[in-house]
């Protein structure tokens, strides 16, 4: 039986020190052959969205059996760089360096790449993690602004932070004397389930608007993607989507529901989320400057 077709939004990564190949020979050098960066095309405009995508890729390759979206310049170093910074993969290259063996070299270093790429992105993901004391009082981000974890403890026989309206709480009820990561896990149970409830209005919300059905959903706690498709109308989103703003949280339901009709990623799969979401690029966007530090496409 074949497997259901399946596409993913992926978490958006940067960030490490230049590694640069070898210099050219001296043949290199005395015999230059310019080759310029061509325009960017429509596949460069619209990346594809499995694997690591920097905000301005012109160029792409499978690495480890991984996409990797890089952005290409020219410059006037000796020798191919490459730079894991914050928005992703720069490659730089002198003139006389062909586009041919840039795509070599990439290839080369291939290995080094997805892991600085990885590496980059799991330490986003812990300084985001570890930014959010879980006790009494602390501020968590929910929805793009802030709530107030209010722990209770079982038996205590009062609420705590019962000044404030429901709509500023996060209320967990632990076990006395309940550790740090008891608490953790108590409130990320609730963010869990109001996560499971919003994504599924908004699904619920936006398939009609593009003549599609989703047939399940599942919430996803992947390190590496924030939601994926199959043609089975099977759509995962990341819960940690709750964290950020309902325009981000839309835009990523809008990408998943919009591969029930084209899945790949051309030309037609962004004029199909342009339908209901002419702004989807401002969005995506800001997806990927989101503060969890995991985002996008």
């Amino acid at each position: 039986m074949r497997a259901p077709l399946q596409f993913v939004l992926d978490f958006f990564t940067g960030g490490d020190p230049v590694v640069p190949t070898s210099a050219p020979t001296p043949a290199q050098a005395s015999n230059p052959s310019p080759t310029r960066l061509p325009a960017p095309s429509s596949e460069a405009a619209h990346p594809p969205a499995a694997g690591f995508v920097h905000a301005a890729a012109n160029r792409h390759a499978q690495l480890q059996g991984v996409m990797v979206s890089f952005r290409f310049e020219r410059s006037r170093r000796k020798s191919i760089g490459f730079l894991v910074g914050a928005d992703g993969l720069v490659v730089r290259a002198p003139n006389w360096v062909t586009l041919r063996e840039v795509d070599a070299a990439v290839q080369e270093k291939s290995a080094w790449i997805v892991a600085k790429l990885q590496q980059f992105k799991e330490r986003q993901t812990e300084q985001f993690q570890k930014a959010i004391e879980w006790r009494h009082g602390a501020e968590v981000p929910f929805l793009g602004r802030t709530v107030q974890l209010c722990v209770l403890e079982r038996g205590a026989g009062r609420v705590l932070g019962q000044d404030l309206s429901p709509d500023e709480v996060l209320p967990v009820t632990v076990p006395p004397g309940a550790s740090v990561t008891q608490v953790r896990d108590a409130a990320q149970v609730w963010l869990k389930k109001q996560a499971k409830a919003l994504f599924e209005q908004r699904l619920h919300h936006f398939a009609p608007l593009l003549g599609v059905r989703w047939q399940k959903l599942s919430l996803s706690s992947a390190s590496t993607r924030w939601g994926s498709a199959r043609n089975d109308g099977h759509i995962r989103l990341n819960w940690r989507l709750i964290h950020l703003p309902i325009s981000q949280i839309d835009y990523v339901v809008v990408h998943e529901l919009a591969h029930l009709r084209e899945m790949n990623h051309s030309p037609r799969f962004w004029e199909t989320v342009g339908e209901v979401m002419p702004d989807y690029a401002q969005r995506r966007k800001a997806l990927r400057q989101s503060p969890v530090g995991l985002a996008d496409d």
